[in-house]
């Protein structure tokens, strides 16, 4: 009998445990949240003021790049840029927008050609990215998220 009540016990013992309830931690759920959440992916996008009215995600992305871009060659088309030969590249700007809707440069890709035949071509864009309009940051889950994105730029003279 008392190898029955031994074993009895034990079963006891251990099956309470099951029982018991785990404590979670905010901090800990908050942690495994961050991680499960597709950074890559915001709820809105960087915008400007003009693109405010827009509601639909893709349209106010496309406003976005849309109102950067011209805001680009507005700047380009007024610089007096002489070439000796025909440029045709498509520069890619990779860019940083902060959570405070602060513009950073990350790199410039420009095929060497372009290069040697707009040698300011670097600072020229700079210089233009300076002139955009005020950027409001992207939104993830109600907070304003730093994003990186590459702007592709046509540069075309004849």
């Amino acid at each position: 009998m008392k190898p029955i009540l031994f074993l009895f016990v034990l079963l006891f013992a251990t099956s309470c445990s099951y029982f018991e309830k785990k404590k979670l931690n905010s901090e800990d759920l908050y942690k495994e949240e961050l991680q499960t959440l597709n950074w890559n992916d915001v709820d809105t996008y960087p915008t400007f003021g003009s693109c405010d009215s827009i509601t639909a995600k893709e349209d106010s992305k496309i406003c976005f790049q849309n109102t950067f871009l011209e805001s680009v060659n507005l700047y380009l088309g007024s610089q007096n840029i002489i070439v000796s030969e025909d440029v045709n590249d498509t520069i890619r700007l990779r860019l940083i927008i902060d959570n405070k809707g602060q513009l950073e440069v990350e790199s410039i890709m420009v095929k060497p050609e372009t290069q040697f035949q707009i040698p300011k071509i670097d600072s020229l864009l700079r210089q233009s990215l300076k002139r955009v309009p005020k950027i409001y940051p992207a939104i993830k889950r109600g907070q304003q998220v730093t994003t990186a994105f590459e702007l592709p730029v046509i540069v075309k003279i004849d």
